[in-house]
């Protein structure tokens, strides 16, 4: 189901009319449980894997009696998005507001505004039973301002560490977004966060939300094992940050790599830090060996994943990770890091390996041991398979979002 935008902002006359008209058809009655998706994560035009695990699991929830209709949503100053065409249609909305944290004290009431007409137009023809948010700035703050206007409950689900998007700018500007998101959390039917680590962080700072953790999910059947392909690779695929570790898995991977002369090691991924890390590995001697794509689809980076021997992506701020659970579905030995939501999956020297954040020295001990020893690989790369397929699928993530849908429109 679509919905077409206009972007019109509305006055108070006719607001007030249309949530009139909403509340005098009501909810109806004889229809699939019907949930609106609010997101800024969702594929697009130019990244086919941004926001993978909202857009992937649609189709699952459809199969289990769950309505999706989608508005994704961007800032005007990112440029405009389009729709890609290989996941569940959806809409796209540019709304008002500026770079940074600044922007979202502003953007939440903008943005709803700018999609309530057709977010209550869309409600009149086919009832929304709750409108699922994605991230409480903005969108968690428009859904609840249309919770509201129109009476649509909601729910809100936390894929980052930094649940109050409070890492950057002023104090004025950090404290109005902590402010905000509270009160967001506080008004949700439900708080969905990606791990149990993410539940404590926003338990730590709103214990009286409602909290439960519904892990990500991940397509089996595109990330799967290949027999015979186990090249000398060592891959990783994120974001270039500071925090994902790439500077640290380089030093690791020099350690290791004259032992292993055919080795190489490819990063998918783009970001700040491909400069610096470019003149790191000059530095280290292995700027020949350090190869790095870029952004690809998703048929690629699972091609990628099916063909490396170990892959590796040793972040110290990561919710989740759903980049471990393609590489684990892909029958891949993994590493990352102690204290991340990963951990929660990763046991750690049977379905894969955790290090300490920053640790190089034991890094590059555990590469050294999985690079010699095949079989080691091959046993945790199973175990790490059948990790996925008893309840990391596309399917399983589904059937937990619509539990947690159905309780909260009980």
């Amino acid at each position: 189901m679509t919905i077409s935008m206009n972007g019109s902002l509305v006055g108070e006359e006719s607001t007030a009319a249309v949530i009139s008209a909403v509340e005098t058809a009501g909810s109806g009655g004889g229809h699939q449980l019907h949930v609106l998706t609010l997101t800024p994560f969702y594929p697009h035009q130019n990244d086919s894997a941004a926001g993978c695990f909202v857009a992937e699991p649609l189709a699952h929830l459809q199969d289990l009696g769950v309505e999706s209709s989608v508005i994704a949503v961007q800032p005007f100053h990112r440029g405009r998005m389009t729709a890609s065409q290989l996941v569940h249609p959806s809409s796209w909305v540019h709304y008002v507001s500026l770079p940074g944290v600044l922007g979202l004290t502003i953007s939440g009431p903008l943005l709803s505004k700018q999609i309530f007409t057709s977010v209550s137009r869309l409600h009149l023809q086919c009832p929304i039973d709750l409108i699922h948010a994605h991230a409480p700035l903005p969108c968690g703050y428009a859904a609840f301002l249309l919770q509201r206007k129109l009476g649509i409950p909601f729910v809100v689900s936390v894929h980052g560490r930094e649940v109050f998007s409070d890492s950057a700018g002023g104090p004025w500007a950090r404290n109005r977004c902590r402010r905000m998101a509270k009160m967001v959390y506080r008004s949700a039917r439900r708080v969905i966060c990606v791990s149990e680590t993410v539940r404590q962080e926003l338990r730590n700072g709103v214990p009286e939300a409602d909290c439960t953790v519904v892990y990500n999910g991940t397509d089996s059947t595109l990330f799967r094992p290949v027999t015979g392909i186990d090249a000398p690779l060592v891959l990783s695929v994120g974001n270039l940050l500071p925090s994902k570790g790439h500077e640290v898995l380089l030093r690791a991977f020099a350690k290791v790599a004259p032992s292993h002369p055919r080795l190489a090691w490819q990063i998918i991924g783009i970001g700040p830090e491909y400069g610096r890390l470019r003149l790191v590995a000059r530095e280290l001697g292995i700027e020949d060996r350090a190869q790095f794509l870029g952004r690809l689809n998703r048929d690629a980076v699972a091609e990628a994943m099916r063909r490396c021997a170990v892959f590796a992506l040793p972040s110290s701020c990561e919710a989740l990770g759903c980049v471990y659970l393609e590489a684990m579905a892909a029958g891949k030995a993994v590493i990352g890091c102690h204290g991340q939501g990963i951990a929660e999956i990763v046991r750690n020297g049977q379905n894969g390996f955790l290090i300490e954040p920053g640790n190089i020295e034991e890094l590059a001990g555990v590469l050294g041991l999985l690079l010699r020893e095949a079989s080691l690989r091959a046993r945790v790369g199973a175990a790490a398979r059948a990790t996925i397929l008893e309840g990391l699928t596309l399917e399983h993530q589904a059937a937990h979002l619509a539990r947690v849908y159905r309780e909260c429109v009980a």
